[in-house]
C-alpha cells in the first residue's frame, strides 16, 4: 500500500473541531440575547380581545311623524340649527355609536316595514357612514314597531356575545305590520334579549304604556325625551347602564415576544456549561 502523508494533523483534531462550533454558538448566543433585550413587540390599537363585547341593535323610527321638528340643537359651529327628530337622532347615535369601543353595533330602520340597515358590525366608521345615507321615509310612513323588534332580534343571527341589547326609538304608536309588538317580544325574550325604549316628543305622542311594557318584560328600562339635550342625556344613561370593557380609544394592545428567543437561547447556554463542566 502507498503510503499517505498528513502535513497539518491539527486539522484533524477534534478539540478543535469543538472549539470552532463552541465561537460559532457563542456568536448565536451573543446575537439572540441581543434581539431579547431589544425585546421585539407588536401592537394592536385594535385589540381583538376587545372585539367580544356586547352586540347591540340601534333600532330607530323613519315614520313621517320623525320628520317633525321641536328638538333644539346646536351645531358644531356654535350657533342653533333647527333639524327634525330624525337627523338629531342620527347625530346622537353616531355619538354613542363611538364611545362604544369594545362591543358591536348594527342599525335597523323602520316605518310601515323594517329592514337592516347595517349588520352587527365591529367597524364603528362603517355604521356611522351607513347612518349618514339614512333618510326620513324611506321605510314608509306609519309605525311598525312590531316588525321593528323582530327584524333587531334577527339582526343577532350570527351573534356569540353573552349581553344582547336593543335601544328601540320611536315618537308614535304602533300602527302598521304583520307582526305584533306581543308575538316579537316573544321572539326577544327566547334569545334573552334586553330592550331600551325611547319615546320621543311629549306625553301622549309615543305610546309609552307600550314601551315601558316592552322595556320591564325584557329587562331594560324606559326613557322619555322631549328635547335634543334629553335624547343625549338619555344615550349617555344606557352608555353607563351598558358600559364598554374599555373606555379609552387611546387603548393599546402590547404583545412581548423576547420569551420566544429566550427558549432557544436557554438550550444553547446550558449546551455551552455542560461542555464547560466537562472539561
Amino acid at each position: 500500500m502507498k503510503p499517505r502523508f498528513f502535513v497539518h494533523l491539527q486539522f484533524l483534531s477534534s478539540k478543535r473541531s469543538f472549539l470552532k462550533l463552541e465561537w460559532i454558538l457563542k456568536v448565536i448566543i451573543f446575537i439572540l440575547l441581543c434581539i431579547a433585550l431589544a425585546s421585539p413587540i407588536v401592537i394592536d390599537k385594535f385589540n381583538p380581545l376587545n372585539r367580544h363585547g356586547k352586540d347591540i341593535v340601534l333600532c330607530i323610527d323613519a315614520s313621517g311623524s320623525m320628520n317633525s321638528s321641536g328638538f333644539d340643537f346646536e351645531n358644531e359651529l356654535g350657533g342653533g340649527e333647527r333639524l327634525s327628530r330624525f337627523e338629531i337622532t342620527k347625530i346622537i347615535a353616531k355619538e354613542f355609536i363611538h364611545k362604544r369601543v369594545s362591543d358591536n353595533i348594527g342599525v335597523v330602520l323602520y316605518g310601515d316595514f323594517a329592514f337592516i340597515a347595517s349588520p352587527i358590525t365591529y367597524e364603528k366608521e362603517i355604521v356611522s357612514d351607513m347612518l349618514s345615507y339614512l333618510s326620513q321615509g324611506m321605510a314608509g310612513q306609519n309605525t311598525a314597531i312590531g316588525e321593528a323588534v323582530a327584524m333587531s332580534v334577527r339582526a343577532f343571527k350570527h351573534s356569540t356575545a353573552k349581553t344582547k341589547v336593543i335601544i328601540l326609538l320611536t315618537d308614535g304608536e304602533h300602527n302598521s305590520g304583520d307582526i305584533s309588538p306581543k308575538e316579537a317580544m316573544e321572539l326577544a325574550k327566547a334569545q334573552n334579549i334586553k330592550i331600551y325604549t325611547i319615546g320621543l316628543g311629549n306625553k301622549g305622542e309615543s305610546d309609552e304604556k307600550l314601551l315601558e311594557k316592552i322595556a320591564d318584560e325584557s329587562g331594560g328600562k324606559f326613557y322619555t325625551a322631549v328635547s335634543a339635550k334629553e335624547l343625549q342625556s338619555v344615550y349617555e344613561q344606557i352608555d353607563i347602564l351598558e358600559s364598554s370593557k374599555i373606555k379609552s380609544r387611546e387603548y393599546v394592545l402590547k404583545d412581548y415576544y423576547y420569551w420566544i428567543v429566550l427558549f432557544f437561547t436557554l438550550p444553547l447556554l446550558l449546551f455551552l456549561l455542560f461542555r464547560e463542566i466537562e472539561k
